[in-house]
């Protein structure tokens, strides 16, 4: 587990740079802010042996320093109301696109294999897509249950940024997810947090059917490459709601929007 989660925090987490881990249970919160790796690690350690946790996850965007100071490099366990965790407004700097891939089923349950495998072999297909448009090689990570793609970004925490984020996921949304696989579209918030990878995910009972399964990277490059702000407009641009229908050019008189025009434009197979 130490060596797995090394490669996370030295990946995710910017060198000299504050984060929160917060771990949660069926009820309550454990919460704690850390300045390196060596003491997260040595606070995550115990957390992550322990069966009430059903998930340990950290902060991906650069937050304000100043956070350290609600619990130094400690977690603190069962949090109160008066305990304040990371909010949009602590955050400085967006560094990450989260691109987080989930099988369809029942809530509080973990996937079974099948289902776990649909989500991974849908990260690749989103990814090699998103290539074939120049975007750079992702960290593709498995959460336990489903996919995980994260893009290197470099945007503020503003408006303009929440709205080029919230747009790419909806766009990646409306292109891939199915009737057994779907692209969450609530990662847009800027404070959002992320399973730490080299953790186990509890949902639900260990069952043989719907095992618990320790998060991993799958894939990193040496170096993330950011993807630029042209060619995350460029993926938000390709929502196909309603002002882009009437845009696109119609097959014939009264038929409406080309469907066929759309996904040829957009690089999206079609089957049948």
């Amino acid at each position: 587990m130490e060596g797995l989660l090394r490669d996370a925090v030295a990946l995710l987490l910017a060198p000299g740079k504050v984060v929160e881990v917060r771990a949660l249970t069926d009820q309550h919160t454990h919460s704690g802010y850390f300045s390196g790796p060596e003491a997260l690690i040595r606070a995550v350690e115990p957390l992550d042996t322990d069966t009430s946790v059903l998930g340990i996850y950290v902060t991906l965007n650069e937050m304000n320093p100043a956070l350290l100071s609600r619990r130094a490099n400690r977690i603190k366990m069962r949090l109160s109301r008066k305990d304040a965790t990371t909010g949009d407004a602590d955050i400085l700097h967006r560094r990450w696109l989260p691109i987080d891939i989930d099988p369809k089923r029942p809530s509080g349950v973990s996937s079974t294999d099948e289902e776990h495998g649909l989500a991974l072999a849908k990260a690749d297909e989103i990814a090699a897509w998103l290539t074939s448009f120049g975007f750079p090689e992702p960290i593709t990570g498995d959460s336990g249950n489903g996919a995980h793609l994260l893009y290197r970004i470099d945007l503020a925490n503003d408006e303009p940024a929440t709205l080029i984020v919230k747009g790419c996921l909806a766009a990646l949304d409306a292109l891939f997810s199915d009737d057994r696989v779907s692209v969450d579209t609530a990662n847009f918030n800027a404070s959002r947090i992320w399973k730490l990878y080299g953790t186990i995910s509890r949902k639900g009972d260990d069952t043989l059917d719907r095992p618990h399964r320790r998060s991993r990277i799958i894939a990193a490059p040496d170096v993330p490459v950011v993807v630029t702000v042209d060619q995350l407009r460029d993926l938000a641009a390709r929502l196909p709601d309603e002002q882009h229908a009437q845009q696109q050019p119609v097959a014939a008189p009264g038929k409406g929007f080309d469907l066929r025009h759309w996904l040829d434009k957009n690089g999206i197979g079609i089957r049948s």
